[in-house]
């Protein structure tokens, strides 16, 4: 197939059809966690669940044909519980004006793709920052999940403490630990499979235990794609100066995602160019930002590279063809919203905790003795679950690296383009 030069990259369509169907068991599991978060603003479950396969089929495609990479863009953890948590019901932002946040944060995205100014904001954002706010942003999923499962409850005395060990609760703790078990055995679609599980031991204990388990509700297998979501978004009321942050923050957190990613799987892989750069790592970056554009008008948090490519290209997968495939395999899902709705928290909970443990990694790149990067970076990394706001911890991570490298003299460290970048931060704290 010359369109991928399966020859030039060492590999075959066998090969490469494989890669595909190993990257989308990996990664299918945010067919479910995806609407299941994102449903909990007053979005329908099944038209996020629409929106979630398009953006997927859609953006892994685009990724195979016009990046040519072996890699699958889906809607982000970390973006998603941003939207949900942090914007509609924290801000208090109407989940339409929080769609046209994500789609104005994809067109923003798409031009510094496009005119190149990507690579002065990431100059600018010190390394130290970049993988704390990483760390934090699967510290604050982590919580997320601990707290749907009933696992973490609210405490007068300790403000957080566990919670009762009800039928429940016993269901979510043997699911992740099931799902952990698979993940370490590198089982395929380890995560898909662990939520399937712990779904048919939730239905089987609420028969036992009736109300103390969330009853899994059967409704069917089929049912047309719901596309009730699609242009939805409020264009006009997302650019209200006190959205900007939201937009801000999905721009930043979408960006080192993919960009992150991106190096990563390059890195791993041998997929790069030349210079040493990510093969076509500007296509790949317009790529996501179309995703991101997409998924506002089509009612889904922003889509992003997934890191769980990985597992396709540890199955050989090197070219475009493996995304391709991927990106294929989700369609079926755009006619079993009724079977994905069965799902219920507690079995998407383990799913959560695991990828937060995934997200901490980047932490042991940060030289905690340099206390001049460690404390903004443990300030960004702790403050994104302890205030229950990713952009919080963004904001407070750039503002005391910029004070604390002040106070130390280390004015290189300030680029011009991190202190506009400060500035942002403090007129978001201003319009709060």
């Amino acid at each position: 197939m010359g369109l991928f030069q399966l020859r030039a990259n060492g590999t075959n369509i066998q090969t490469e059809i494989i890669a595909g169907i190993s990257t989308f068991l990996a990664t299918s599991y945010i067919i479910v966690v995806n609407p299941a978060i994102l449903s909990e603003t007053g979005m329908p479950f099944s038209a996020v669940a629409t929106a979630t396969v398009v953006v997927c089929l859609f953006s892994s495609v685009l990724m195979g044909l016009y990046a040519r990479n072996p890699v699958v863009v889906a809607p982000g953890m970390g973006l998603n519980a941003f939207f949900t948590y942090s914007a509609v019901l924290g801000m208090g932002v109407p989940w339409q004006t929080a769609l046209g946040a994500v789609f104005w944060s994809g067109i923003f995205f798409l031009l510094l793709s496009v005119f190149n100014i990507r690579t002065h904001i990431v100059r600018a954002i010190p390394k130290p920052l970049r993988y704390a706010i990483a760390a934090g942003i699967g510290l604050f999923i982590t919580l997320i999940g601990l707290a749907n499962a009933g696992f973490v409850a609210q405490n007068k005395a300790t403000i957080i403490g566990r919670g009762a060990l009800q039928p429940s609760v016993l269901v979510f703790v043997l699911g992740l630990l099931l799902t952990a078990v698979f993940i370490v055995r590198n089982m395929k679609g380890a995560i898909l499979f662990g939520i399937i599980i712990t779904t048919l031991l939730a239905a089987t204990i609420g028969r036992w235990w009736g109300g103390s388990v969330p009853l899994v509700h059967f409704s069917g297998l089929f049912a047309p794609p719901d596309f009730s979501l699609v242009g939805q978004l409020d264009l006009w009321g997302s650019l209200q100066f006190a959205v900007l942050p939201v937009i801000f923050a999905f721009v930043f957190t979408d960006l080192f995602d993919s960009l992150s990613t991106l190096v990563g799987l390059s890195e791993a892989a041998g997929l790069v160019d030349e210079n040493g750069e990510p093969r076509n790592i500007k296509r790949a970056l317009v790529t996501d930002a179309l995703a991101t554009t997409v998924a506002g008008l089509v009612g889904s948090s922003p889509g992003t590279a997934f890191i769980e490519s990985a597992v396709g290209i540890k199955e050989g997968g090197r070219t475009g063809l493996t995304a391709v495939v991927a990106g294929l395999l989700f369609l079926p899902f755009l006619f079993l919203s009724p079977l994905l709705s069965m799902v219920p928290s507690i079995a998407t909970a383990p799913a959560l905790v695991l990828v937060g443990a995934f997200m901490l990694q980047p932490v042991i790149r940060i030289n905690w003795l340099q206390l001049d990067d460690a404390i903004p970076a443990f300030l960004a990394m702790v403050l994104i679950p302890f205030t229950y706001s990713i952009s919080q911890g963004i904001i407070w991570g750039f503002l005391s690296w910029t004070v604390i490298k002040m106070a130390c003299g280390k004015w290189g460290e300030l680029p011009p383009a991190l202190l506009a970048i400060d500035a942002f931060c403090v007129l978001a704290l201003v319009l709060e």
